[in-house]
């Protein structure tokens, strides 16, 4: 069934965010391992765990762009 034009644009949105925290992510991940090469490995931790977090997000996000997408959820007027 092809979606309408608000659940496309749910989707695409849904999968906007996915990339943008995907790529957050990355770039926590480099600067944890530069905080931590500098022995800063508290605050390393710390970007860690956020960067895990962005993860989690990510993974319910692109979870919700296939609902939309087999039309599990829908976006109404």
């Amino acid at each position: 069934m092809p979606l309408n034009k608000l659940n496309q644009q749910l989707r695409r949105d849904l999968k906007e965010a996915t990339a943008l925290l995907k790529w957050s992510g990355v770039d926590l991940m480099q600067a944890a391992m530069r905080l931590s090469e500098a022995g800063q490995e508290d605050e390393a931790r710390e970007l860690l765990k956020i960067a895990a977090s962005y993860q989690d997000s990510e993974d319910k996000l692109a979870g919700y762009a296939d609902e939309v997408k087999s039309g599990k959820l829908r976006r109404t007027e």
